[in-house]
């Protein structure tokens, strides 16, 4: 397997000739520190052969159509002139709480990485040497690269510094709990995260911070039979920040996969959700919420979910409802893909953008590729503006306008926020959205 420092320094071509985006690439790797690694060496080698056949994507890729991955292809990030402030979400909850500044793990501000049902290490810490996660780091990423190719993932398989690593092997009572805090204005942050559950064990992760001024994140995670994964990220309100986010999962047999996503401004971001239900039985459910106010900056929010149906008697949703005003952007792209063979599917897609004004726009691609002869697979799209005829029967009921519109809102997010089972993580979420939005309702 060749050297990933050798793959990095050199240039890609295509039989010969210099393809259009080769000099970001070049830059791009020139300006990291590639790590050799230990148990990832081989995965990282891979990655950095990868990556140097299929370059950065440009603004013509069909699958960046509308997100210009500029931002993305920079060599170095743009420093925020904001200060650094710190998420309270789920403070009160009990939770295993885990640390990142800068996408460093921070032991010191974290609890003790032991705990029952759990085997948690770091990837900083642990890749000096043979570890589990051999099995998987690198390895959901290279599957989930077909048919659509997603270079920024591999980009991270190939130069992400830490992480965390986490063995379940029973039922976990309470969620860990990810913190990202950012101490550098400048600060360009790469995090690869592998949670592997093992049969009939469950878990709930927490994600919540801001990783730094430009960020780019992998979670991979194989659920085995019967298992149950819960997960929750909130990206941290008000940051004007640039970050492009992946999840890639693999869920068995009667097993359970869930994962919900808020995003409240923020100036360019990108989530990208690759699932593969492999085996008979399984539930995959992905979900998002997303609010979006120009006035305060740029806002462009970009959603891009692919579903793959490879067994039979399975359920697949995709819910994605995004509220946008003053020139805020909105993108969904998601895809559900039926194989031969995978009769009894019941796919589920839903794209809902909520317009407050008129210089905002929701742009989807909604999609269904289906093989199989019985199955139930639907998908809508709609954007449009709050319903004139529900804002007057609340005014006329002596609700205040202001009020009226955050409970319009909060009733067109509730199908997003209904995916999330834990009613204390769900309040929670819905207790600071409506003081979001109450402090905005105005404007």
């Amino acid at each position: 397997m060749a050297d990933t420092a050798v793959l990095a320094a050199q240039t890609p071509t295509v039989e010969g000739k210099a393809r259009p985006g080769d000099a970001a690439l070049t830059a791009r790797l020139a300006a990291l520190d590639l790590p050799q690694g230990g148990f990832t060496r081989a995965a990282r080698a891979d990655a950095a052969e990868r990556l140097q056949a299929m370059g950065l994507p440009g603004a013509r890729d069909e699958y960046w159509r509308y997100t210009d991955p500029a931002a993305f292809n920079a060599p170095k990030a743009t420093a925020l002139d904001i200060p650094a402030r710190e998420s309270t979400l789920f403070a009160e909850i009990d939770r295993l709480k885990l640390v990142f500044v800068d996408g460093r793990f921070d032991a010191d501000a974290s609890d003790d990485l032991a705990g029952e049902g759990l085997e948690i290490s770091t990837l900083a810490t642990a890749d000096a040497g043979d570890h589990w996660a051999a099995a998987f780091y690198g390895k959901l990423e290279t599957e989930g690269q077909t048919p659509v190719k997603r270079p920024f993932a591999v980009l991270n398989t190939l130069a992400a510094v830490d992480g965390v690593l986490i063995r379940v092997t029973g039922q976990v009572a309470r969620p860990v709990h990810l913190i990202y805090r950012r101490a550098d204005a400048a600060a360009d942050v790469m995090v690869h995260h592998v949670v592997a559950l093992e049969e009939g064990a469950e878990l709930t992760l927490l994600e919540t911070g801001a990783l730094g001024a430009r960020s780019n994140a992998v979670l991979e995670v194989d659920v085995a039979k019967g298992a149950r994964f819960h997960h929750i990220a909130s990206k941290r309100a008000d940051d004007a920040k640039v970050g492009i986010g992946h999840i890639f999962a693999r869920v068995g047999e009667a097993a359970l996969f869930k994962s919900f996503s808020l995003a409240v401004n923020g100036e360019m971001m990108r989530n990208e959700g690759v699932i593969q239900i492999l085996g008979d039985d399984a539930v995959a459910h992905i979900a998002a919420a997303a609010l979006g106010d120009g006035s305060t900056g740029k806002f462009h929010h970009d959603d891009t979910v692919f579903i793959t149906h490879a067994a039979e008697r399975c359920e697949s949703r995709q819910v994605f409802k995004k509220v946008l005003k003053h020139g805020a952007n909105g993108i969904f792209q998601g895809k559900i893909l039926v194989k031969p063979g995978a009769q009894r599917t019941d796919g589920y897609q839903i794209s809902q953008g909520l317009l407050l004004d008129e210089g905002s726009q929701f742009l989807a691609k909604p999609e269904l590729e289906i093989y199989a002869d019985d199955v139930k697979c639907s998908h809508g799209s709609t954007t449009g503006a709050l319903d004139e005829t529900a804002l007057f029967y609340l005014r006329s009921r002596g609700v205040p306008r202001e009020q009226a519109i955050v409970l319009l809102v909060l009733s067109f997010l509730a199908d997003a926020l209904d995916e999330i089972e834990d009613d204390r993580l769900r309040d929670d979420i819905l207790g600071r959205l409506d003081e979001w939005l109450t402090s905005r309702a105005a404007s």
